[in-house]
């Protein structure tokens, strides 16, 4: 599956990011989007600078991994569907 999506290409901070956003997604409603506050107060990314956290999370928007909220003007993000369902 890493495969299959392209998490195996991401750097160490890349995939603690991605790791962080599905874990605060896996704790709410996968139908409410996670805020980029909620990500980066995540044990994994905390301890992360403030322009290097947000690099890789414009990385993985790039990437398609993570994806804009609809109806939300910024900062509201939902992990890809087909990855954040079992």
């Amino acid at each position: 599956m890493e495969r299959d999506i392209g998490l195996q290409e991401l750097s160490a901070t890349e995939m603690d990011v991605f790791l962080a956003a599905h874990a605060v997604a896996e704790r709410g409603d996968r139908e409410n989007p996670v805020t980029s506050d909620q990500i980066r107060q995540h044990q994994l990314v905390s301890n992360l600078a403030q322009a290097t956290y947000h690099r890789a999370l414009r990385s993985l928007l790039k990437l398609g991994l993570l994806e804009k909220a609809q109806g939300y003007k910024s900062r509201m993000y939902v992990v890809r569907s087909d990855i954040a369902d079992p």
